[in-house]
């Protein structure tokens, strides 16, 4: 949004962002206090969901940066935001089934959903009192970050409960064994 500047919006963003790295920071410091008995059996299987994780992750980097080098040789750096968001929607697909986090499937739907319609009805550009604005870039970047901050939401909140609901587990456990 060029010669737009929104400091209210860069402040609220970076907000979120820190309260879901806060709290994620904070799930994972609270379930490793959880027993490693689910672990220690599931050892392989996590590794190798880990493994499809790198797998998956680097395609998508690969994908995003082999669409960044097309769009910019062939001067159509305007498809770049959208084919983006379609590679990361994409990218939820296989891990929703990887992680078994179905949440996943409706964040890539949205994703891939949100640039196919924007690309296909809203203008590439508009102006707006002498400003030039990206409105493809600026619908589907505003868009994804309120899907990818909700998924996020979702995600720790459910990771809190199963937290919750472990510990509660392991101290029903502890006290059955003391009787």
């Amino acid at each position: 949004m060029q010669g737009w500047e929104f400091p209210v919006l860069i402040t609220l963003s970076l907000l979120i962002g820190v309260i879901l790295f806060i709290s994620a920071i904070a799930l994972i410091k609270n379930s490793r206090q959880l027993t490693n008995e689910v672990i220690k059996k599931d050892g392989d299987r996590w590794r190798k969901k880990n493994r499809w994780f790198g797998i998956i992750f680097s395609l998508e980097g690969l994908f995003i940066a082999i669409a960044a080098f097309i769009c910019v040789s062939t001067n159509h750096l305007n498809l770049f935001v959208p084919v983006m968001a379609l590679i990361v929607g994409a990218h939820f697909f296989p891990l929703a089934s990887l992680f078994q986090v179905p949440i996943y499937y409706v964040t890539g739907t949205l994703l891939c959903l949100l640039a196919t319609i924007v690309m296909l009805t809203f203008p590439v550009k508009i102006i707006i009192s002498d400003h030039q604005i990206m409105a493809w870039w600026v619908s589907i970047g505003f868009c994804s970050a309120l899907i990818l901050w909700g998924t996020g939401v979702i995600v720790c909140l459910r990771g809190f409960r199963l937290l919750s609901m472990a510990q509660n587990g392991a101290e029903n456990n502890k006290v059955s064994t003391r009787l």
